[in-house]
C-alpha cells in the first residue's frame, strides 16, 4: 500500500483520508501531543531535495504517533560515494522499515521505489510531477473552511508548468467536484494541461472571476532550464496577487500558498499575512494532521494486507 500518485485515489478514498485527519486536528491542539498508535514502527525520512515544511511536518506527524523516525542525511549517505538510489533503498529495505517518505528531483522515482521495497512509500514530491500529501492538506484546509467541494471555483495561479503541487491539486480537487481555473503566462502553462479538467487563462482579471479560492504558486527558478525566467517586477504587475487583483474574485475569496513564498513576486506581503483572507498558516497546521492520517492509514492497511 503506497501513496505515490493522486490518480490512484478515488473520491471515496480521498474523503476517508480527510475524515481521518479531522481527529488529528483536535489531537494536535492538546497540551500533550503523544499517541502510541504507531509505537514500535519505523519511518524513514529520505529527502534528496531541500525541504522545510514537508520534512518537518512528516517528522512531527511520525513522532506524535509514537513511531521511531530516522532522518537520513542524504549528503552523508553512500549515494555520494557512487551507490545507486535503488541500491540505497534496497539496503534500507533490509532494515524492515514500515514507511519510506521520499522526496527526489526525478519524476516517477517514488513509483519505482515502491516496486522494489516491502515498506509503504509516500511520495513527498518527485520533480515537477506529484506531491500528494500537499494536495490532501490543501483539500483539508478548504473543507474546514467551506464544508464542501462541489461547485467551488478554485484558481491556481503562477508557474503551473513546473509545479507538482498544481498537478496533484488539479487531480484531487477536481475528483472532489471543484471547478479549477489555471492562470499564468503562456510560457509557464504546460501544453498537456488541456487534457485535465481545467479552464486556462492568461490574465488574472478573467481567471479570478467568481473564484472562491486563489492558490498562488512561486516561480520555480531551479527547474526552469533553457528558457527565459520572468522579470520579477513585471511578473508581479501581471500575475502577482494583491488586494486589487483579489477584488476580481468572489467578495469573500480566500488565499492559499503551499510555500515557500516569494513575497513581492507572486504574492503581496500584506495580503499573505492578512488572517481574514489568507489560509497559508492554516495549511501548515493541516499538513501535520493529514500526514498523521496518511501514516496511520498506510500502516493499518499494510497490517491487514500482510496478515
Amino acid at each position: 500500500i503506497h501513496l505515490v500518485e493522486t490518480a490512484d485515489l478515488n473520491k471515496k478514498e480521498i474523503e476517508f483520508i480527510l475524515d481521518e485527519a479531522k481527529k488529528f486536528i483536535n489531537f494536535n491542539k492538546k497540551r500533550v501531543k503523544k499517541s502510541n498508535l504507531l509505537e514500535g514502527r519505523t519511518v524513514f525520512n529520505l529527502f534528496f531535495e531541500d525541504s522545510t515544511r514537508t520534512r518537518t511536518s512528516f517528522e512531527v506527524a511520525a513522532k506524535r504517533l509514537g513511531a521511531d523516525l530516522i532522518n537520513v542525511a542524504v549528503k552523508d549517505s553512500s549515494i555520494n560515494k557512487g551507490e545507486t538510489l535503488l541500491d540505497t533503498m534496497t539496503t534500507i529495505n533490509s532494515m524492515n522499515p514500515d514507511v519510506l517518505i521520499v522526496r527526489h528531483p526525478e519524476e516517477g522515482i517514488s513509483k519505482r521505489i515502491s516496486m522494489n521495497v516491502d515498506a509503504c512509500v509516500i511520495n513527498a514530491g518527485d520533480g515537477s510531477h506529484e506531491h500528494p500529501t500537499q494536495a490532501l492538506l490543501d483539500a483539508l484546509t478548504i473543507k474546514k473552511k467551506f464544508k464542501k467541494f462541489e461547485n467551488l471555483k478554485i484558481a491556481i495561479c503562477g508557474d503551473i508548468l513546473h509545479s507538482r503541487v498544481a498537478r496533484s491539486n488539479i487531480e484531487i480537487l477536481s475528483t472532489l467536484g471543484s471547478n479549477i481555473n489555471v492562470i499564468g503566462p503562456k510560457t509557464l502553462i504546460p501544453k498537456d494541461i488541456k487534457k485535465k479538467r481545467v479552464k486556462i487563462f492568461y490574465n488574472m482579471k478573467e481567471g479570478l472571476k467568481e473564484c472562491d479560492i486563489v492558490m498562488m504558486l512561486r516561480i520555480q527558478k531551479e527547474r526552469i532550464v533553457g528558457s527565459h525566467t520572468p522579470n520579477e517586477k513585471e511578473y508581479f504587475k501581471k500575475f502577482g496577487l494583491d488586494y486589487k487583483k483579489l477584488y476580481y474574485a468572489n467578495k469573500k475569496a480566500f488565499v492559499m500558498h503551499p510555500g515557500p513564498m516569494n513575497r513581492g513576486v507572486e504574492i503581496d506581503s500584506r495580503l499573505a499575512d492578512d488572517i481574514t483572507r489568507s489560509l497559508i498558516q492554516e495549511q501548515v497546521t493541516m499538513g501535520v494532521a493529514i500526514r498523521m492520517a496518511c501514516l496511520e492509514i498506510l500502516i493499518n492497511n499494510r497490517d491487514s494486507y500482510v496478515n
